[in-house]
């Protein structure tokens, strides 16, 4: 007679600890504690192409005693990473994963080729400034120095995507993959046919065979000159480059 209850009882604590771990798993996730993505060996490491004004691959100087950036490093640990100079079928057909972090202002007839590459299963994270905050020695106007603003010539619009700027400046915090990353005067995106997060600070969008993750900030990748926790910023940028990597319609 008091077997059956014991049996019962077990179930049921058994249950009630498969449901306690996921809620807790939840709770790591929502508090930005999810794992990172761990590196990969050299030999199994895809190409990523890197599209960019800021000084990632190299200092403002340019000089040999430095070089590179944390976000660099941190790319390079996942990634055999390819520098091009414009978005055109000739450079893009070297991979088929890129990030555009706050380029120059693209050509339109290699928009055009972006826009094929992408529908024709191309993957690409933007990171689109609306107000970048980014400090540099450079002299305003000097063509190596970012620009103060993304230089939209009608991508997002073609993509069904409006980027507004802040009303406010100032550092901010953000979720970008459930990861919490602090930013520094975030844009906002609105639109339709793309799935929009963390009010507008992140779309993906699906396009042809295709995706596109726009970001409304470039600061994050600049740890250096942010105030506030940003231990969560590279590997955000790492999970979702791997996200949209494998994901497949």
């Amino acid at each position: 007679m008091t077997a059956r209850p014991a049996r019962r009882a077990g179930r049921w604590l058994a249950g009630a600890a498969v449901v306690l771990a996921a809620l807790l798993a939840a709770i790591v996730l929502a508090r930005g504690g999810a794992e990172k993505p761990a590196p990969r060996p050299p030999a199994e490491r895809p190409t990523l192409l890197l599209l960019t004004s800021l000084p990632l691959l190299f200092g403002e100087t340019l000089s040999l005693e430095g070089g590179g950036s944390p976000a660099l490093t941190a790319l390079e640990t996942r990634y055999r990473v390819v520098p091009i100079a414009v978005a055109r079928m000739s450079e893009l057909r070297k991979g088929s994963l890129l990030l555009m972090a706050h380029p120059l202002a693209q050509p339109a007839e290699a928009l055009v080729e972006l826009d094929a590459w992408v529908r024709r299963g191309g993957r690409v994270v933007l990171l689109a400034d609306p107000a970048l905050e980014w400090d540099s020695a450079l002299p305003l106007g000097d063509r190596r120095r970012p620009p103060p603003t993304f230089a939209d010539t009608g991508l997002l619009a073609h993509w069904g995507l409006r980027l507004d700027a802040p009303d406010e400046r100032g550092p901010r915090q953000g979720e970008i993959g459930g990861r919490t990353v602090m930013t520094v005067s975030p844009g906002s995106l609105t639109g339709r046919g793309c799935a929009l997060e963390t009010r507008g600070l992140v779309a993906h969008c699906r396009l042809g065979k295709g995706q596109a993750t726009i970001i409304a900030d470039a600061d994050f990748l600049n740890l250096d000159d942010l105030d506030g926790p940003t231990a969560d910023n590279l590997p955000a940028l790492l999970a979702e480059l791997s996200r949209i990597e494998k994901d497949r319609p």
